[in-house]
């Protein structure tokens, strides 16, 4: 650069970085040029409406297919419960003890794919620790190693090596305290440690799906309602704007989840809430493994602790079922908050508080209606719907397994509408940031940013070290607490599709989790926003 030369800006930083593939940017300018794009030539191969997991795994398999696809999403990626989870990528254990060995073994092999292939800078192998204490006693042992064994075995016909997930075994004292170091002493005789998937951020990898998607020429619409849904047509109205158009489609598919219903009011769901606490790493002593609490009176339910990025604990879940009106963002009960705390606390030396929670978070389970039983006890395996006219809704299932709901729903599409398209092969393909090849770990050893980033954006981690030294505006933390930076929200706003200072503080960085902490962060965020204005 000379001297008379200006700097370049964020946004062509960004697009110039040689870490960036600049087909996958879902920036301000992107959106506005899609939208007049597709108001001036409104027609595509397929229509998906959800921008959840399930649906950006739908845009995703359906634009490797070499269809044209337009995702529409009434909010932001990730809105709705696909943010809400644990965070596990389960190997479907929790299946067989009820006798789904059909869903265990799917789960499994999607627990494969995403830690192997898909996205293995996003998902990591995880410890789980069942500490054995006198409340435990010799029955409820043996199932539980039992049930272990069995998840080795499924880990086994996935193919999952055992150097990227160890097998199960049982640990002495010394190693149970040393993983969950606020475990209850007294009586403790050693634990059951097994491994699965965990996800470092559940919003992430949605976003990984749907920049994945347009980098393969998928239109990604947040904030933009769909009305008047048809098998073959949806009504856009960007709510920015305000702008209305009709899109013609060959295929819809509604991936809604809990709001399917609102799309396609013959599907009848029974949504389940799952509820989690919030806890800092202080209350337990830097947890390092998934401390596993067996629910008592229920064979197979436990509570967990599960440390996260940030410095932070989760701590759930429940299964309440939730009639009625579905909200936004669905919020605790009171009840949920005693279960959690009392269950947990069987397992710890000094009992947590409500004084310790730091937060609260709630998702609602998309379960499609089968008449009876409590929720825990309806299916988790996902249904693909056809209506009449042709509009496929996919229902049910869980973040696990997304990638197979998605195919399955793509192959729906396009069994109702005639089309053509190439296989689906999403189940090896990578998402933006993920590093390919046999040596995964050594290769994201070798990214020249902090592991904290890595974990987080892979391969595209220098790109927010590039944003941060050319402006230090966003060099620094954004508030007490965190170490996420300005940087990290400005990559939000250009690179992963955020519009507003929610999307940047509740789903690109989390940090809304902690509500102090967001709440400091709020003027970064609206200075990011201001400054691509």
């Amino acid at each position: 650069m000379n001297a008379s030369s200006s700097p370049a800006s964020p946004a062509q930083l960004l697009a110039d970085h040689p870490a960036v593939d600049e087909r996958t940017l879902l920036s301000p300018a992107r959106r506005a040029a899609d939208l007049r794009r597709l108001a001036e030539s409104p027609a595509v191969d397929l229509v998906v409406i959800g921008g959840g997991v399930t649906g950006a795994g739908v845009a995703l398999d359906a634009a490797a297919r070499g269809l044209s696809t337009v995702l529409v999403e009434r909010r932001d990626l990730a809105f709705g419960t696909s943010r809400w989870s644990s965070k596990l990528v389960h190997g479907g254990l929790r299946y067989l003890a009820s006798g789904a060995v059909g869903i265990a073994y799917e789960s499994a092999v999607e627990r494969d794919s995403l830690i192997c292939r898909i996205a293995p800078h996003l998902v990591h192998p995880l410890p789980q620790v069942v500490p054995l204490l006198p409340s435990m006693k010799f029955f409820d042992t043996a199932l539980t190693r039992t049930g272990f064994l069995a998840g080795d075995a499924l880990r086994i016909a996935a193919r999952t090596p055992s150097r990227t997930l160890n097998r199960s075994r049982r640990i002495p004292a010394d190693k149970v305290t040393a993983l969950a170091p606020t475990v209850a002493r007294d009586g403790l005789r050693g634990g059951l440690l097994n491994w699965d998937g965990q996800l470092n951020d559940d919003a992430r990898l949605v976003v990984g799906l749907a920049r994945t998607a347009a980098g393969l020429g998928a239109t990604i619409l947040t904030h933009a309602a769909a009305s008047d849904v048809t098998g073959t047509s949806v009504t856009v109205t960007d709510e920015l704007t305000g702008d209305t158009f009709t899109v013609r489609a060959a295929a819809v598919v509604n991936a809604t989840g809990v709001w399917s219903g609102h799309i396609d009011p013959e599907i009848s769901l029974r949504p389940s809430r799952g509820t989690h606490l919030v806890f800092s790493q202080k209350s337990f002593g830097g947890l390092r493994a998934g401390l596993t609490v067996p629910v008592p009176g229920h064979f197979g339910r436990y509570v967990f602790a599960l440390p996260q990025p940030d410095g932070l604990v989760y701590v759930g879940l429940t299964d309440e079922e939730t009639p009625g009106e579905i909200p936004d963002v669905p919020q605790a009960d009171e009840s949920e908050i005693d279960f959690l705390l009392d269950t947990i606390n069987l397992a710890l030396a000094a009992p947590l508080s409500r004084d310790d929670i730091l937060g609260t978070f709630s998702g609602l389970r998309p379960l499609l209606d089968s008449g009876s039983g409590e929720t825990s006890d309806v299916s988790r395996k996902h249904a693909v719907l056809t209506r009449a006219d042709g509009l496929v809704t996919v229902v049910g299932g869980k973040l696990t397994t997304y990638r197979r709901m998605a195919e399955d729903a793509v192959d729906a599409a396009l069994a109702t509408s005639g089309l053509t398209a190439e296989a689906c092969r999403t189940r090896t393909l990578p998402l933006v940031g993920a590093p390919t090849g046999a040596n995964i770990p050594g290769t994201l050893a070798q990214v020249a940013a902090p592991e904290r980033l890595v974990a987080k954006y892979g391969l595209e981690a220098p790109a927010i070290l590039a944003l941060a030294d050319a402006d230090p505006r966003w060099a620094a933390p954004v508030a007490e607490g965190t170490e996420i930076t300005g940087a990290e929200l400005l990559f939000g706003a250009l690179a992963e599709g955020a519009v507003d200072a929610d999307d940047l503080l509740e789903r690109r960085t989390r940090l809304a989790l902690t509500p102090a902490v967001a709440a400091a962060a709020a003027p970064t965020a609206e200075q990011v926003l201001a400054a691509l204005s």
